[in-house]
């Protein structure tokens, strides 16, 4: 999503010359479509995230629209008070660009996964959070957000070429994209492990098992109202997230359906325990955890034998 990203910026730097590209000393080999078109509008703060915020919010305050671009646990921890004092607290449109959300930096080790990150901005009412699962559906989404006159964090996928079969690059601020029609099991996720949600999905189907996924791609707003209509409708939601079980869109779900009283059994797939010091590839940190689509489907064959 990272080509997606700053492609699109750029083109939309073309048209606005409030855009601003700041990064905390990253996205070499990512940014270059930004930077070199616009040098005089493209900051290199080094490695200082709280600056970094620091700075966006003065010039968000002076009129600019600026990009705070670092890794996903240092964009959204690193400057956390500062992102809440500064543009939340002020009302400001600056935008937080977390790259690699989940294990996507996992042979860096644990400082490096992004698991906290949706949690932390989602509690926070004053900005808004926008996840996209693949690299189309990021291209939508700036276009469609990107002038938002509020605070954004945007979780971006290091992934350029996975597709989410029946997205379609779909996205609407507070809305939900609902893929299929199978009516055994509703899946809910988010951001870019969706692509392993739909091929769990398309083994079950090959197995007899209908499922329908629900893609959410932001909080606050939330896409409460699809949510609300999905999930009355079946018996069994799986969540799955790259993320912490607590906290993100598990949570969320959670929450909708206890305030309203709904009769749906939720398993929240996510990440239950602080990850060791025992490193890899992002795709043996996702099977580790219960999120490959592997183990996604052995989740849900075993809740079908439970049910």
């Amino acid at each position: 999503m990272r080509k997606a990203f700053s492609t699109t910026l750029a083109e939309l730097a073309q048209r606005d010359d409030r855009i601003m590209l700041l990064t905390g000393d990253l996205g070499f080999m990512a940014l270059e479509p930004f930077a070199d078109r616009f040098p005089e509008r493209f900051i290199n703060v080094g490695v200082a995230e709280q600056n970094m915020v620091g700075l966006g919010t003065g010039l968000a305050e002076s009129g600019f629209i600026p990009f705070l671009y670092s890794i996903a646990t240092f964009a959204s921890m690193r400057a956390y008070e500062f992102i809440r004092n500064g543009p939340i607290m002020h009302d400001l449109p600056v935008r937080i660009v977390g790259v690699g959300g989940g294990f996507e930096y996992g042979p860096a080790g644990p400082t490096h996964y992004g698991l906290e990150d949706l949690g932390l901005m989602r509690i926070q009412p004053g900005i808004t959070v926008i996840a996209p699962a693949d690299h189309q559906q990021m291209r939508t989404a700036l276009l469609e957000s990107w002038d938002l006159p509020r605070p954004i964090y945007y979780r971006v996928g290091k992934d350029d070429r996975t597709i989410v079969p029946g997205l379609d690059g779909r996205f609407e601020l507070g809305r939900a994209a609902v893929i299929g029609t199978g009516r055994d099991i509703l899946f809910i996720t988010m951001g870019a492990i969706a692509g392993e949600v739909l091929a769990a999905v398309e083994t079950l189907a090959q197995r007899q098992v209908g499922c329908t996924t629900v893609v959410v791609s932001s909080f606050n707003p939330d896409p409460t109202e699809d949510l609300l209509e999905a999930l009355s409708r079946f018996p069994l939601a799986v969540t799955v997230e790259a993320h912490y079980r607590e906290g993100g869109l598990g949570s969320m779900v959670a929450e909708l359906i206890a305030d309203n009283g709904l009769r749906c059994k939720t398993v929240r797939c996510g990440v239950g325990t602080t990850p060791s010091g025992l490193t890899g590839s992002q795709a043996y940190l996702q099977e580790r955890h219960g999120l490959s689509r592997r183990a996604l489907l052995q989740t849900a064959l075993q809740l079908l034998v439970e049910a």
